[in-house]
């Protein structure tokens, strides 16, 4: 499963709690220009409005040779989910500080998929604490790598 386009904003500003994969409506442009590599969902955002879950500001570029028919580059985008899930999503969202934030677009099967995230807000604080933490991890490595090549 080969990643097409990463949120890597959407680790580093929120707790991911649980992620949904869904499928895409997606017209045959937008699918061509995603093959190509021409998307962005750094402020994309979900939302479920009247029993169904809605995928805001993703862009996916125009695609070059297409015709008049072309597709709107920041449509609202509809996810594809089981009821279940879509109510679950709902309840999750409900919840102050909590949003439904995209991770990535990847392939599986021949049909482009979305990691949804059920995230909750980081404050300045714990962005800190997660690079402080990354940076005591890569100390720990580069301190053992050295000591393993020593012998």
């Amino acid at each position: 499963m080969a990643d097409i386009v990463t949120n890597a904003k959407a680790r580093r500003d929120y707790h991911v709690l649980a992620t949904y994969e869904a499928g895409i409506v997606l017209h045959g442009t937008e699918v061509k220009s995603l093959r190509a590599g021409r998307g962005q969902i750094a402020d994309a955002f979900a939302r479920v409005e009247n029993g169904e879950v809605l995928l805001y500001n993703s862009h996916i570029d125009e695609y070059a040779q297409g015709n008049r028919q072309n597709h709107a580059p920041k449509a609202p985008r509809k996810l594809l989910l089981h009821r279940s899930e879509i109510r679950k999503l709902q309840e999750a969202a409900a919840i102050k500080g909590r949003a439904l934030v995209p991770l990535a677009f990847y392939w599986k099967n021949r049909r482009v998929k979305v990691a949804l995230a059920v995230g909750e807000g980081k404050q300045q604080f714990d962005k800190r604490e997660d690079l402080k933490r990354r940076e005591a991890d890569r100390e720990l490595k580069r301190a053992t790598q050295h000591r393993l090549k020593g012998r």
